[in-house]
């Protein structure tokens, strides 16, 4: 049964809420509704990691049991206050995409079935130079959270080594994202070689723990540094999205001195609201700070070791090792 629709207001901003009652996670019976307020109570948050950003929305119109789609170009009907900016795909093609700048477009999107939001690391402004540096610290099969604590745990004693500071978050799901804010000077591809670079330090100090492989067959029982999270048009959830999980779990901004007693279960639609009432926005004050990248690029270079591969979408880049699964390549 289709449920009247509602008007909520987000920053001072009426918007439409339709189909209020709709069930969006049905092993915990949340609908619609309880996902926009949970958007309302924890705005600020989702906002300042979303702000003048181009965002990819990852929409489920049906809830997460049914089909999802990811919204790349700004849609049809978009509110005349909510701006846009292009963005270059790897392919050279383009697209506007949305960039929220109030609260009423995080709600806006939520009407539409977004659960969780995808941020370029750009600003509309500038949208060919990142000025966050994203570490997705990803567990493998016979990996769990608390092995990515670990690899966290030592990336952040590299990074304040490099007179850099991070602030980390659970994905949502298995693993960890640690964000770096650094000044909006440096290409994408300088980015994604300071992240190989910290992967490879990484993979030094924690040997058999952690590896930078992006063939999945040589990864092992490792944490995977996913160095191409970096890459253009590579976006990983932002801090306060919810995920497509039965148990509506959201990737929650932490204190470093809480990462070996907590996990990603911990914060869900439900809980975090409160946990944000209580601390705010533990991410609020990366907007205070703006990392020189040249530290990691002199790292990267006197590792010496070169490029890694490219995600399969990209065309090939110079310098670029062969893509070719190893299996493969020695069959051939």
């Amino acid at each position: 049964m289709v449920s009247t629709a509602v008007e909520l207001e987000a920053g001072g901003r009426p918007v439409r809420l339709s189909n209020p009652d709709k069930v969006y996670y049905p092993a915990r019976g949340f609908t619609k509704r309880d996902v926009a307020e949970y958007y309302l109570a924890v705005a600020p948050g989702v906002l300042r990691g979303l702000r003048d950003r181009p965002t990819t929305l990852q929409r489920f119109p049906d809830g997460v049991e049914g089909e999802f789609f990811y919204q790349k170009r700004a849609p049809k009907g978009l509110p005349d206050w909510l701006p846009t900016a292009r963005i270059v795909f790897p392919s050279g093609r383009s697209a506007d995409e949305i960039c929220p700048t109030e609260p009423a477009a995080v709600l806006w999107a939520a009407n539409l079935g977004c659960l969780t939001f995808h941020p370029w690391p750009v600003r509309r402004t500038d949208t060919e130079h990142p000025d966050e540096l994203r570490i997705d610290l990803d567990p493998q099969p016979g990996t769990d959270f608390h092995d990515a604590v670990s690899a966290a745990h030592e990336l952040r004693a590299l990074l304040e080594e490099l007179g850099l500071r991070g602030w980390p978050k659970t994905s949502g799901g298995r693993g960890l994202h640690v964000y770096v804010p650094v000044e909006p000077r440096w290409t994408f591809t300088d980015c994604r070689h300071a992240v190989i670079a910290l992967g490879r330090e990484l993979e030094r100090r924690m040997p058999g723990r952690v590896t930078t492989a992006w063939w999945k067959e040589e990864r092992g029982e490792r944490i995977f540094v996913d160095y191409n999270q970096m890459a253009r048009d590579r976006t990983i959830a932002s801090p306060y999205s919810l995920r497509a999980r039965p148990e509506a779990t959201a990737s929650a901004p932490l204190r470093w001195e809480e990462l070996d007693d907590v996990v990603p279960q911990d914060f869900d639609l439900r809980t975090l609201p409160a946990r944000f009432a209580e601390l705010g926005d533990l991410h609020a004050e990366m907007d205070d700070f703006a990392f020189d990248l040249d530290p990691l690029l002199e790292l990267f270079a006197q590792q010496a070791a070169g490029d890694l591969p490219y995600p399969p979408d990209h065309p090939k880049m110079p310098g670029e090792p062969m893509r070719v699964q190893p299996s493969r390549a020695k069959k051939d």
